[in-house]
Order: C-alpha cells, then structure tokens, then sequence
C-alpha cells in the first residue's frame, strides 16, 4: 500500500538551513529531511524513494534539499502501478560513431533488452523505450533543468507525450545523467498512458498537457 501527505513546511519547522545527505545516511534521517521539506511519505512510496534516494547517493556525494525535493516529487507523481519499469541503461557514442542505447526493463513482470540507435543518446534511449513498449505516439515537449550547480548535478527531465490516440500526458525523470533521467521520464509518462486506458478514466479528468506529476 502507498500512501503519502503533502504537509505546509511552516507547520514542520523549514527554514533557510540547507538539508544534506550522503550515501551513508540511513532511513530515518531519509523520512525526516523529506518532512521537513513538507512530504510525509509512508508505505511503499517512502521504500521506493529511499531506494531511489541510495542510487543517487551511490553517483552523487551529497545530495541537498533541492536534490531531494526533486526526487519526493518524482516518487509522488510516479507511485501508482507500474506497467514498465526501468531497469539498466548503457549508451555509447561519439563524433564517429551513431549513438546506441542498451535498454533492459521490465514490461507487464517480464525483462526485456532492447538496443536502438538514434539521432542522439536521448533520442537513441527513448526510441529504445519505444521499441520495449511498443508505444505509438510522439513527444510533443521535452525540458531539462539542472536540479542544483556543479558536474555532479542531478538532471530534472520533464516530458509530454501525445498517444497515437491523443491521449496526452507528462512525465518526470530524476537522474545524474541527462539521458537516464530522459528513459525515466518517458517511462514514467507512458505508465500514465497504461494507467488511463486499463482503468477507462477520462485522460482529461487524469492528466492535462504540461502537468508534472
């Protein structure tokens, strides 16, 4: 069960001081800097951006307030069911070579591996999601913002997507590599796009063009 509850920062004492965090950091010290940000997740949502929150710190030395804000944001809007789920990305590429993406997900409980080449390591990454899916539509919109300063910065990918019926929706991928967060990104707005049509629900009254969620 995944329950969550966006709470006021006023009312859990945030102030200016700056929340940071490590690899080493454990569970508990996870859950209090994500409420003092105002998030109060539980259950399955706060399992899954702990996990989430320990590969970033595996790449990333020290993730800050924003960082984290990101990623409850990012768990939040991706913690109904998952049709696709990402597993592992390898890209490869050069100024002599065509970009190719190695993409290993899980469709419906089964892997699948998939390799796809692109105009660019995005475009290759998300053509290999195409491909693994079996998706038909385009993208209409894709945004990249860097989520803090210096190299090791996470990338904040934000992406819509308009089916080959027009059901349009968003998605948000959280990465340190600008690719990875663009796979993320795709899958989880395709995840959207499973979740409409399985359930029958109005794509209107779910998910508008331009919403990050």
């Amino acid at each position: 069960r995944t329950t969550y509850e966006i709470m006021d920062p006023a009312a859990v004492g945030q102030g200016e001081s700056k929340l940071v965090l490590g690899k080493h950091s454990g569970r508990a010290a996870f859950r209090d800097a994500l409420q003092k940000l105002g998030h109060d997740i539980h259950g399955d949502a706060l399992n899954s951006a702990f996990t989430r929150f320990k590969e970033l710190a595996d790449r990333k030395v020290q993730l800050n307030d924003a960082d984290l804000e990101a990623l409850a944001i990012e768990e939040i809007g991706g913690s109904v069911q998952h049709a696709y789920e990402f597993v592992s990305l390898e890209v490869r590429g050069g100024t002599t070579s065509t970009p190719t993406a190695d993409l290993v997900m899980r469709v419906e409980g089964e892997e699948v591996a998939v390799t796809c080449e692109g105009d660019g390591m995005v475009d290759a990454s998300c053509s290999a999601v195409k491909l693994a899916t079996g998706a038909e539509g385009r993208m209409t919109d894709y945004n990249v913002t860097s989520v803090t300063g210096g190299v090791d910065a996470l990338a904040d990918v934000a992406l819509t997507f308009e089916g080959a019926d027009g059901v349009k929706v968003s998605g948000r991928g959280l990465s340190t590599d600008v690719v990875e967060a663009s796979a993320r990104a795709f899958i989880g707005a395709l995840n959207k796009i499973a979740r409409i049509r399985a359930s029958g629900e109005d794509p209107n009254a779910v998910d508008r063009p331009g919403h990050i969620g």
